[in-house]
């Protein structure tokens, strides 16, 4: 059986079927690809670090604070509040344990939901307490600044935003 195609259509059917030739022997030769590397760990995704490398930033921050500061003995001891205040708390973005998750499996899926919704809102309540914790002592601190001191502080604050080491989110200021 023969085909009568223009003269045109034949090139195409030509360099169409080089074309898929040429692209089997590259699948060929290429062989199986190469495993994709394996995800970061959870604490290292978009930018997040764990809570000793935290901890580790958090210090080297207050350290550079205290000396821009230069605070008094008087000052002191709301630095010492302030400091405390700061600190993470122990267990914070802790993976739940074996145990902890075996006790999930043996609920029924509406058990589980409601034990996360309690889990989640004791959560919350917690951050909330020391959220409150941390602006009581850093308010404590501000008040027993100087206002050389104060515009310092503020200073310092805007670069490292509110909740710490991030300084801006999404590209506008944290507050």
């Amino acid at each position: 059986m023969t085909f009568n195609l223009k003269p045109s259509a034949r090139l195409s059917g030509l360099v169409l079927a080089g074309l898929l030739a040429a692209m089997g022997t590259s699948a060929i030769a290429q062989g199986t690809p190469p495993a994709a590397p394996s995800p970061a760990p959870r604490s290292e995704h978009r930018g997040h670090h764990g809570p000793a490398k935290m901890q580790t930033m958090m210090a080297k921050h207050q350290a550079d604070l205290k000396a821009k500061l230069k605070l008094t003995p008087a000052q002191e001891g709301a630095w010492a509040t302030y400091t405390t205040a700061m600190q993470l708390p122990a267990g914070m973005g802790m993976r739940p344990t074996d145990a902890q998750r075996a006790e999930m499996d043996k609920l029924s899926t509406p058990e589980r939901i409601d034990k996360m919704r309690s889990m989640r809102a004791e959560r919350m309540t917690q951050m909330n307490a020391m959220m409150d914790k941390r602006g009581d002592a850093t308010k404590e601190l501000y008040a027993a600044l100087t206002p050389e001191q104060q515009k310092i502080f503020d200073v310092e604050q805007q670069k490292h935003g509110a909740r710490g080491e991030h300084g801006r989110h999404g590209g506008r200021a944290a507050s």
